[in-house]
């Protein structure tokens, strides 16, 4: 059996966390700048407070219903999910991250579980109560014969507030995949919804009895294995180890339109340090670097875009290395006179950095580099992000996002750790 793991309201209950006297509010979470909501709490939804909502159409709700609004933090959602994946593999060997608050497992009963626990439930409940307990996080567990019917199973279980549900039963599962919109069937886009309604198809049990080879036609491979399973059939397995990074990008949006040349260069220089050390995290190497930059293209002004590829002699995972590069894409596209929303950098054609060939010039500048990049990884990996970086650093960032409302980072960063005040 296969079991999905799905925090509940993922980004809202980590502010919950440390906060528990907000435990009972509306509460959301906006994106980047503070623009929208992307989070929203069972209580704000109650407020009618829809998913892409702009804030400003929001704030009046602050003073009105006690609404709770946070910035959003992504190193503390990170480190929050990586604290229940961990806890995860406590409880089953096979283990499948699908994402940053959703995980699939394989769910058994062995040895003296079975003394334990009567039913798969039980153990499921069991996951339940242990990682709210160790992370604090409210978690639903969907149970099914394969991946497709336990997202199902998961979804259900939100939606009535069970914690735990099991589709094992034809019948009832027949029941719900008749109330259950195309559309909302799991690996089944808008465009492939459209194709099906226009059939007759409307929900999840018509699917599940079209024709595999008319399934194959329609929606490809994938779509076919889809309606295999939702008859029961598992034909999607558990990928247990994650596939190999294509690319790395970072970028973010600015806080306010930036028009210095040094400003922008400053920004890039501070996503490639992220990206280099996301990159030799997972021991790779690069063999190309993109720039691309970017006004507001919301603005009425007049709009300017632009990005160049650099193709590399030989890979490499050295920050400084990849800043002389960087800076000379980013002097190709700045054009003087815009004031620019967004720049951001690629890292591309990643491979192992064992594949990495011997230099036959300057082995020796571009080994003391490698040195140099370890040393730079272990100061931050000890004392943050924040704590070493290439170059001049100055202490006023204009371009950094907007994040009035951005809680602590209390799980990864000594100087905003919880405090307890007598």
């Amino acid at each position: 059996m296969i079991a999905l793991v799905d925090v509940n309201n993922f980004y809202v209950s980590c502010e919950r966390v440390f906060a528990p006297d907000i435990l009972t509010c509306p509460v959301v979470v906006l994106s980047n700048n503070d623009g929208c909501v992307i989070a929203r709490s069972n209580e704000a939804k109650a407020l009618g407070i829809t998913m892409g909502k702009p804030f400003f159409q929001i704030e009046y709700l602050i003073a009105k219903e006690n609404l709770k609004v946070f910035s959003s933090n992504y190193t503390l959602y990170g480190d929050m999910s990586a604290r229940v994946m961990e806890a995860l593999t406590y409880f089953s060997r096979e283990v499948e991250v699908y994402s940053i608050d959703e995980a699939f497992l394989s769910l058994d009963l062995e040895g003296k579980e079975k003394l334990r626990f009567q039913t798969l439930p039980d153990k499921a409940q069991d996951i339940k109560q242990k990682i709210y307990q160790w992370t604090g996080l409210p978690v639903s567990i969907g149970i099914a014969p394969n991946k497709t019917l336990a997202k199902i199973a998961n979804r259900f279980a939100k939606q009535k507030r069970l914690g735990v549900f099991e589709m094992t039963d034809e019948g009832v599962t027949d029941s719900i995949l008749k109330e259950m919109p195309v559309g909302d069937v799991w690996g089944i886009g808008y465009r492939s919804a459209l194709k099906l309604r226009n059939l007759g198809i409307e929900n999840a049990y018509k699917l599940k009895l079209l024709d595999r080879r008319h399934a194959r036609k329609l929606l490809t491979v994938t779509g076919a294995r889809i309606v295999e399973e939702l008859g029961g059939t598992s034909c999607l397995p558990l990928e247990l180890a994650p596939p190999p990074k294509k690319n790395i990008c970072c970028s973010r949006s600015f806080g306010v339109l930036v028009e210095s040349f040094d400003e922008i260069k400053d920004a890039l220089d501070s996503y490639l340090t992220n990206a280099g050390l996301n990159m030799r995290k997972n021991n790779l190497t690069a063999r190309a670097v993109t720039v691309f930059l970017s006004t507001n293209r919301f603005a009425k002004t007049e709009q300017y875009s632009n990005s160049i590829t650099i193709s590399l002699a030989n890979a490499t995972n050295s920050t400084r290395e990849l800043r002389e590069w960087t800076r000379k894409g980013l002097e190709r596209v700045f054009k003087k006179g815009y004031k620019y929303k967004k720049v951001g950098v690629i890292l591309q054609g990643l491979e192992p950095e064992t594949a990495e060939t011997i230099r036959l010039f300057h082995e020796n500048k571009y080994q003391k580099d490698k040195n140099l990049m370890a040393a730079m990884d272990t100061i931050i990996q000890k004392f943050g992000r924040e704590s070493i970086t290439i170059g001049v650093r100055k202490e006023e960032k204009s371009w950094l996002m907007k994040s009035e409302r951005k809680s602590n980072r209390y799980t990864t960063c000594l100087k905003e750790i919880l405090q307890i005040i007598k």
